[in-house]
């Protein structure tokens, strides 16, 4: 056998294990565990953090406003010095819809050592803190929430004992690159982390999606949350990865009712999207960069180059192996188009997709080399330093 056909024979063997031992992380039928409404329902805090979000305010902070919860609930939206009035607007929302009480408040620029929407939350929590809440929502501006989102969170968290629960909100896909890049993130992102593993009790994979979270009041003093997290680009996976560390019962899914408004409309978007947090992924770690880059290659791009140099050379071994490894990996991306109710077709470009990934982290990597890494907002984070200063265990 050629070179080619051996690797895509690799190729197939790790597509295999893909499919069988991997938590079966290309379904998507993780969904809120069957729950029971209690008599008694918990308060709960709202922390939104945001920073310039006035273009998608508008249609995000109504719809919390607007939850149907049969327990006090407050919502706390913290300004993070943004130029485009976003307390402003958000006052002038919670005027005009009405709803669940609004307080906005401003932290001030982060202290050496956070990032700024850890600094943000850290304030919200110790403003929701002075209500006392059972439970602590954490989202962020971009998402929208259906009327009865909150109290399924509450009672499905309720049902099953569980001190974080959090739902991956259907991120908006109607352009083009929408359509290419946004399925597949959420697709990596599964594979990277087994829904189904990280509801275990014991098993190590942790993970939150940071756009809904809703957290137990005491689990989050117990893990030390978002001091213990206060340099984390990825913070919602340092999130999750505190609370079960302290001993939570953690649960991650997908959203039905959790929707994120940001669009995305050019590939420029996506690029910084995923490139900011893309090194950071890999704990700026040039061995683990390697190694990723390296997998990607054989794991997406080698079964179609496989096959077409099978066909063009005569290679059947090659060109059985790639075809085979090919036909594994669109069949695991079926699922998560259907999800996202997208063309079908699309499963086949997903080498392609996973080659535009590939080229958004090495860009991350060479981004934070030049200083620019984990850039958002008009902030840059650098690589964490862990001889940074322990923050103060009060909550402002």
């Amino acid at each position: 056998m050629s070179a080619v056909a051996w690797t895509a024979t690799g190729s197939l063997a790790a597509w295999l294990w893909l499919l069988l031992g991997q938590g079966f992380f290309w379904r998507t039928d993780v969904r809120l565990p069957p729950r029971e409404e209690p008599d008694d329902w918990p308060s709960v805090g709202v922390v939104v953090p945001a920073r310039d979000e006035a273009a998608v305010l508008a249609r995000s902070l109504p719809s919390l406003l607007a939850q149907d919860y049969p327990g006090r609930a407050e919502v706390f939206l913290v300004d993070d010095g943004s130029s485009d009035g976003t307390g402003e607007l958000a006052r002038a929302l919670a005027e005009r819809h009405g709803g669940l009480p609004l307080t906005v408040g401003s932290p001030g620029e982060p202290p050496t050592g956070w990032t700024g929407k850890l600094w943000a939350v850290r304030h919200g929590i110790g403003l929701a803190r002075a209500r006392d809440p059972e439970y602590l929502l954490l989202t962020d501006a971009d998402i929208a929430h259906e009327p009865d989102s909150l109290r399924r969170l509450v009672a499905a968290a309720g049902s099953v004992g569980y001190d974080l629960v959090s739902q991956m909100a259907r991120l908006r896909v109607e352009s083009l690159w929408e359509r290419l890049v946004v399925p597949a993130f959420v697709y990596f992102f599964a594979q990277l982390y087994p829904f189904r593993w990280i509801a275990r009790k014991g098993a190590r994979t942790a993970a939150a999606a940071g756009g809904c979270v809703l957290l137990r009041t005491d689990a989050a003093e117990r893990a030390r949350i978002p001091d213990a997290i206060r340099q984390a680009v990825i913070d919602d996976v340092a999130l999750a990865r505190a609370v079960k560390r302290s001993g939570g019962h953690i649960w991650l899914g997908l959203a039905d009712g959790v929707d994120s408004v940001r669009p995305y409309p050019r590939l420029a978007d996506l690029w910084r999207m995923v490139s900011r947090s893309a090194y950071a992924q890999l704990r700026h770690n040039v061995p683990l960069l390697v190694g990723t880059v390296a997998g990607l290659a054989v794991v997406y791009l080698v079964p179609p180059v496989a096959l077409v140099a099978g066909l063009v050379t005569g290679s059947r071994a090659a060109a059985v192996a790639g075809g085979l490894a090919w036909l594994v990996m669109t069949a695991t991306y079926l699922p998560m188009l259907r999800y996202y109710r997208q063309p079908l077709v699309l499963a086949l470009l997903l080498p392609a997709t996973a080659f535009l990934y590939l080229l958004m982290t090495v860009d991350s990597a060479v981004q934070h080399y030049r200083g620019r890494g984990a850039a958002w907002k008009g902030r840059t984070y650098t690589r964490p330093d862990a001889n940074a200063p322990e923050p103060s265990p009060e909550q402002p």
